[in-house]
């Protein structure tokens, strides 16, 4: 006869019609406590004992996130695969669909406004600068699915005779940089623009931040409503502006005073700010060469304890939050259309994203606070969306081991501690084409690389006397 091993499991999860209603290890940072109270304040507990309850609903909605790919009936699947007898029943479909109309996007939302915010300690490499955290700001857009139920409220682009591609959401998130932690996010229609959404993150910021953000953040009244929250600010200013120069500093910047449209009683409202113009030159390893001038305005007055170089290469980690999309769009969603076709659905489903991204990402900190050392930047995406994937069809560490310490790590953290990305990543250019044929950026096609190159960068501080030349679009 042959040697045989045996390996026996105990599952621990909720009892009776919850059991299905968990997210792996996962659900130790989205817990049955917190899941509960969202429901409770939201007033979307189920009125009688259902046996989809809306718990085990809100649970089914975050795992559609992690399992882009799966219909409903496989997400059921992945839930319940390790559960055997403790899974009672097995719904239709349907039944799946009319239960996260039911739950609606309420509980999310309030989930995502509960894991949402910084998670860095002092000590991470990458999120502060001079004592102050740093953030991004930026946008994005998700491709939503072509039906009348989703297209009044979110249109499709249209030329002059006909109307082209996907209906498109514009998400705008404020993120962390060394860690992605989301801090706020906002969406909605593409033609509002991104100014109006950003306005609704201003409510994040605080007195300890510093905020990036690219040229499209550079508009006067947006500056002073950063600077009313408290933060600093440190963007990228457009050739349009054309400031004055107030006096001129040792590192290179200059003073300037900035003012946007005459306002009754009111006057032009001047914002006192520091500028740095820099030639920035990148050399890719095949030799091409870039040179570009950059326009950066910073509320950061202060030469000697802000040198205008530094700024510069601080304005860098400003792509984190570009990597922060990639996870979620390209990681995450796979460059999937959303699977809902409502107005409602689609909200539950952009939160529903949020909040197991965002639980993924305290899921990399408690590993680096548990195992002190490795900083965040060198954790992927990609083991860490596997790890937690895997733990959602093996249904383990649900709950935390009673009477034992807290373990941070857990199974999620020792595979991403096992796996870390090299210690000194290469400074990397993305290849970029332009996939899409309705993509704006068209007459950019050939432009950049192809294929993704180490570059070198170099920046001179230099005043454009004579402004700056309209930059091209990319």
């Amino acid at each position: 006869m042959q040697e045989k091993s045996a390996i026996i499991r105990t599952i621990e999860t909720a009892a009776g019609v919850h059991a299905p209603g968990h997210l792996g290890e996962l659900t130790q940072i989205v817990d049955f406590a917190l899941v509960d109270a969202v429901l409770e304040e939201t007033g979307a507990r189920e009125k009688r004992r259902r046996l989809l309850p809306a718990r085990v609903v809100v649970y089914f909605v975050l795992a559609l996130a992690l399992f882009e790919k799966c219909s409903y009936r496989a997400v059921w699947g992945k839930l319940t695969t390790s559960l055997g007898a403790l899974a009672p029943i097995v719904p239709a479909a349907s039944s799946l669909a009319r239960a996260r109309r039911r739950l609606g996007a309420a509980p999310l939302r309030r989930l995502f406004e509960a894991l949402a915010g910084p998670v860095a300690d002092r000590g991470q490499a990458g999120a502060f600068y001079r004592g102050l955290r740093t953030v991004a700001l930026d946008g994005t857009h998700l491709h939503l699915p072509d039906d009348e139920q989703v297209t009044w409220r979110y249109p499709k682009r249209s030329g002059d005779t006909l109307e082209f591609g996907y209906p498109l959401l514009r998400l705008l998130v404020v993120v962390e940089c060394g860690t992605r932690a989301v801090l706020a996010a906002a969406f909605g229609p593409e033609d509002e623009g991104e100014l109006p959404y950003a306005r609704r993150l201003l409510g994040c910021l605080n007195t300890s931040m510093l905020l990036l953000a690219d040229a499209g953040f550079d508009a006067i009244e947006f500056l002073r409503d950063v600077t009313t929250s408290g933060a600093q600010f440190l963007v990228r200013s457009s050739a349009r502006r054309r400031p004055t120069i107030q006096r001129r500093l040792p590192d290179g910047s200059y003073l300037a005073r900035i003012s946007g449209a005459y306002r009754a009683g009111q006057g032009y409202r001047p914002l006192e700010v520091r500028v740095i113009e820099a030639w920035i030159t990148i050399t890719l390893d095949d030799g091409t060469t870039r040179r570009e001038p950059w326009r950066l305005v910073t509320s950061l007055l202060d030469h000697q304890r802000h040198p205008a170089r530094e700024l510069v290469e601080l304005y860098h980690r400003r792509w984190q939050v570009e990597t922060a999309y990639f996870s979620i769009k390209a990681t995450m969603l796979d460059g999937r259309v959303l699977r809902s076709r409502s107005v409602p659905g689609l909200d539950q489903e952009v939160y529903a994203l949020l909040v197991t991204y965002q639980a993924l990402i305290r899921a990399a900190a408690d590993a680096v606070t548990g195992r002190p050392g490795p900083a965040m930047e060198r954790i992927s995406f990609t083991v860490l969306l596997q790890a937690a994937v895997d733990q959602v069809i093996s249904a383990g560490g649900i709950l935390p081991p009673e009477g034992e310490p807290v373990d941070l790590l857990g199974a999620i953290g020792r595979t991403v501690l096992e796996n870390l990305l090299p210690a000194t990543p290469r400074q990397r250019v993305k290849a970029r084409s332009r996939k899409n044929p309705t993509s704006k950026y068209g007459p950019n096609a050939g432009k950049h690389p192809q294929t993704a190159q180490s570059y070198t960068l170099t920046a001179e501080i230099h005043v454009m006397e004579t402004g700056l030349a309209p930059r091209p679009r990319r």
